[in-house]
């Protein structure tokens, strides 16, 4: 059962986006998708219940009793979970990265945001579990600010993933109805992205 953990130690830096997005496409690929939310602001958990009752399943957990929700969510035939972790917080990003097969990491390409990659750097560097760090939010035509964050990230160890979100307003209109980038206008800029990463992630699942 492939398990991917979204961790950023920084917050606004688009994780439950990223998180809803990812299980929503998994689900459209007809896996039995969950998203495990472990922030006790509960942000994924309210967008599943803007949703109803369309997949992906979401659920909450205390990061004490992750790796108990997702053998539970095995036992209840879910075959892919996305793990959506809170700011702050090195005990749940260590507890989802302990469970994950693959670990994403998304930022901002701004000074502030890529600082708070070195914390998440160190614990999936010890862990040593599969990481990639996914810029978001891009504006458009920031090549020197992508190139400067690209760097920035190898300089701490991480792996760089090569698909970018820009900063579209699909991403925050469609999660305010429940829905992803890609079901609300499925030729829209966003939803290419989404897609785009979800064929590059398929290539990395175990």
């Amino acid at each position: 059962m492939p398990t991917i953990a979204i961790v950023s130690q920084k917050g606004g830096s688009g994780k439950t986006t990223l998180a809803v997005n990812i299980a929503t496409r998994a689900a459209q690929s007809r896996f039995e998708a969950c998203v495990v939310d472990t922030d006790p602001q509960a942000t994924a958990a309210a967008w599943g219940d803007w949703r109803g009752d369309f997949l992906p399943v979401v659920v909450t957990s205390p990061p004490a009793r992750l790796a108990r929700t997702i053998e539970s969510a095995k036992k209840n035939k879910v075959d892919f979970v996305v793990i959506d972790t809170p700011p702050h917080a090195d005990a749940a990003a260590r507890e989802a990265i302990k469970v994950a097969d693959i670990v994403l990491i998304p930022t901002k390409p701004r000074a502030f945001d890529l600082h708070a990659l070195e914390p998440i750097a160190d614990l999936v560097n010890f862990a040593k579990k599969p990481a990639w760090v996914v810029l978001n939010s891009v504006p458009a035509g920031a090549t020197l600010l992508t190139d400067d964050a690209k760097k920035a990230a190898k300089e701490m160890g991480l792996k760089m993933c090569p698909v970018t979100l820009g900063d579209r307003a699909d991403f925050h209109r469609s999660s305010a109805n429940g829905e992803t980038a890609g079901e609300l206008d499925p030729s829209g800029k966003a939803a290419k992205e989404i897609d785009k990463l979800w064929k590059w992630l398929k290539k990395k699942l175990p």
